[in-house]
C-alpha cells in the first residue's frame, strides 16, 4: 500500500495519513464517551439501575445486587458518568491514550456482559437498531483494545508531543530551537483535535438549548420515559428506582410469599376501564410494547413486587414465555374464564405456562351466582386445586362471596372489589347526591341496568363488614377506581377495611411511588377491624 511506502512501522515511523486515520478513530471514540458521560450528568435522576436490573446473562445476580444496594448503585453511577467523561477527554486529546483506552474497553465490556444481544436472551430490537451477538459495545471494545497496542507515535496528540519533548531532553547535543519551523509544525499537528473539541463544545451547548426549548414548549411523551433509569428527553420528574425507600412488604397465601402490592394485568392485556374515553385502551396498547412490558416487570421485581395478575390469552402466554427466558421471577396468578361450561381450558393453559395460582374471573363469577350456578364455581375451584396451585374466586358483586361461603366453595383466597366510591364519575348509583356508599336500600332499584364502565364497587361498607367474617386472604382490586382515586387514599381505604393485598394496574413510572406509598400506609395504618389472613 502507498501509505506504508518509505515507512518503517517496526521503528514507530508512520506516515502522516496513517496518523490522521488513527487520530480520527481515537477522537470519535473519545467524542462518544465524553458525550455519553455529559448526557448522563445533565439528565435529571439518571441512574444505571435500569441497565443493571435488565441483566440476564453472566453475573446478572451481581449486577442486580449492585442495582438494589443504594451505596453500590451510587458508586456505579459515579464510575459510569465520570469514567466516561475522563476517558472521553483523554482520548480526545491523546493524553495517556493506552490507559484511557484500557479503561474504556473495560467499561464497554461490562456493558456488553450485562446485556449481550444473544439469541433468546434479550429483546431482538432496540430503539437504535437491531443486534445479533455483535453490537456497538462489542465493536467499541475491540477498537479500544486495538488502541491499547498501537504505539503512541502513531497518533497526533499530547502523548506524542510529550514523548518528543522527553526524548529531546534525554538526548545529548544541541536542542532544536523553539522557533524551529519543523518543531512548530509537529506541535500544531499534535493539537489537530483542538478545533474538533471546540466544535464538540458548541454542539453540546446548541443541543442543550434545543432540549431546554423542548422542555418549555412541547408536551411530554410518556412512552419515552424510563422509570427505572429516570431517562426522559423532556426533564420529567418521575419517581425512579433511586427514589425507592423500601421494597414492597410481603404477605402469604398458602406456602407462597406474595407482595402486598400486586401488579395488575393492564400492561399486557391493554384493556383499561376508561369511562367514555374510548382511546385509552389503544393508547395503553401502543405504550406497552413488548420491551416496555418486560422493562416494567423488571422494575416491579426491583421494587419487591413479586406477583402479577394476568389473563390467559395468546398474547399473555407469548410475553410470559419471553419473560421466563429472560430469567424473570415474578409469580403469575392467572385470571381464568369458564366458557360454555368448559372449566379446564384456561386453567390447563395457565398451569402449562407456570402460573402460581388461578382464580375465576369476577364477571364470570357474578354471572354464575346470578344464574344460580354456584356448583360450576365449586367445580372450577376443585379443578384448580387438583393442579396443585393456588385457587381463587373473584367477584364484583358481594353476593359471590356470600354464595361461595354458603355453598362450601373453598378457595385459597378471594378477590373482591373495594374502593370508597368517592369520585365524581362514580354515579349514577345512589338515590341521594352525597356519593357516600350507604346500605343496600339506598341503591336505585334499576342499578343493574345502569352499570357502566365507571362503577366497580356499589357496596363498600357492606363488603368491609361481611369480609370480617371471611377467614381467607383477600386480594382487593379496583382500589383506585381506574385512576380516579389517589393511591394514598385508595390503599389506606382498602387496608383499613380489611384487605390483605391490593392489586393495581400501573404504568412503569408509577411503580416506585406506589411502593413507597403502600409502605408508608401500612406503617401508619389506622384502626383495622378485620384480622390479617395472609
Amino acid at each position: 500500500m502507498q501509505i506504508f511506502k518509505n515507512s518503517d512501522l517496526s521503528k514507530n515511523q508512520f506516515p502522516d495519513i496513517l496518523r490522521y486515520l488513527f487520530t480520527g478513530l481515537r477522537m470519535i471514540i473519545g467524542w462518544h464517551f465524553l458525550y455519553e458521560g455529559l448526557s448522563k450528568l445533565f439528565a435529571a435522576n439518571w441512574t444505571s439501575a435500569g441497565y443493571l436490573m435488565g441483566s440476564k446473562w453472566f453475573f446478572s445476580s451481581l449486577f442486580h445486587w449492585i442495582a438494589e444496594t443504594p451505596a453500590l448503585l451510587s458508586i456505579a453511577d459515579l464510575v459510569t458518568i465520570w469514567g466516561s467523561i475522563a476517558v472521553g477527554i483523554l482520548l480526545f486529546f491523546g493524553l495517556f491514550t493506552r490507559v484511557a483506552s484500557a479503561a474504556g474497553a473495560l467499561l464497554v465490556l461490562l456493558y456488553y456482559i450485562a446485556q449481550p444481544p444473544l439469541i433468546g436472551l434479550v429483546g431482538e430490537a432496540t430503539g437504535e437498531g437491531h443486534y445479533l451477538i455483535v453490537n456497538k459495545n462489542l465493536i467499541e471494545f475491540l477498537l479500544l483494545t486495538l488502541l491499547v497496542f498501537i504505539p503512541r507515535s502513531a497518533f497526533f496528540g499530547l502523548d506524542r508531543w510529550w514523548s518528543r519533548a522527553h526524548l529531546q531532553r534525554e538526548e545529548p547535543g544541541p536542542q532544536p530551537a523553539a522557533d524551529n519551523p519543523n518543531a512548530r509544525r509537529e506541535f500544531i499537528k499534535d493539537l489537530v483535535t483542538l478545533p474538533f473539541f471546540a466544535g464538540f463544545i458548541v454542539s453540546v451547548i446548541q443541543k442543550r438549548k434545543w432540549e431546554s426549548f423542548e422542555e418549555k414548549n412541547l408536551i411530554s411523551q410518556p412512552s419515552r420515559v424510563n422509570a427505572t433509569t429516570g431517562a426522559s428527553p423532556v426533564g420529567l420528574s418521575y419517581k425512579t428506582l433511586a427514589d425507592l425507600n423500601a421494597k414492597s412488604p410481603l404477605g402469604k397465601i398458602g406456602d407462597f410469599e406474595i407482595s402486598r402490592l400486586i401488579c395488575g394485568g393492564n400492561l399486557i392485556s391493554a384493556f383499561a376501564h376508561s369511562r367514555d374515553l374510548i382511546y385509552v385502551s389503544s393508547l395503553i396498547k401502543n405504550y406497552f410494547s413488548d420491551e416496555k412490558v418486560l422493562e416494567t416487570m423488571d422494575l416491579c421485581e426491583a421494587c419487591g413486587i413479586n406477583t402479577i395478575i394476568l389473563r390467559v390469552d395468546n398474547n399473555t402466554l407469548r410475553i410470559m414465555k419471553r419473560y421466563r427466558r429472560r430469567n424473570g421471577k415474578m409469580n403469575w396468578i392467572a385470571q381464568v374464564k369458564i366458557r360454555d361450561n368448559d372449566i379446564a381450558s384456561d386453567i390447563d393453559a395457565a398451569v402449562d405456562h407456570g402460573a402460581m395460582g388461578a382464580y375465576i374471573h369476577g364477571g364470570v363469577a357474578d354471572d354464575c351466582v346470578a344464574a344460580g350456578q354456584v356448583g360450576l364455581l365449586l367445580q372450577a375451584v376443585e379443578y384448580v386445586k387438583q393442579k396443585r396451585i393456588l385457587a381463587g374466586m373473584a367477584g364484583h358483586d358481594l353476593n359471590v362471596i356470600v354464595a361461595c361461603e354458603k355453598a362450601g366453595v373453598d378457595p385459597d383466597f378471594y378477590m373482591k372489589t373495594l374502593n370508597s366510591g368517592n369520585y365524581w364519575t362514580a354515579g349514577p348509583r345512589l338515590k341521594d347526591s352525597t356519593w357516600q356508599p350507604d346500605p343496600f336500600s339506598n341503591i336505585e332499584p334499576e342499578y343493574n341496568k345502569m352499570v357502566k364502565d365507571n362503577i366497580w364497587e356499589v357496596t363498600p361498607r357492606q363488603t368491609a363488614t361481611h369480609m370480617q367474617s371471611v377467614k381467607k386472604p383477600w386480594i382487593s382490586y379496583k382500589v383506585l377506581g381506574a385512576g380516579a382515586i389517589k393511591p394514598r387514599d385508595g390503599f389506606r381505604y382498602a387496608f383499613e377495611n380489611g384487605a390483605d393485598f391490593a392489586c393495581v394496574g400501573m404504568f412503569d413510572f408509577q411503580i416506585v411511588e406506589n411502593v413507597n406509598i403502600i409502605n408508608d400506609v401500612l406503617q401508619n395504618l389506622g384502626q383495622r377491624k378485620r384480622p390479617w389472613y395472609a
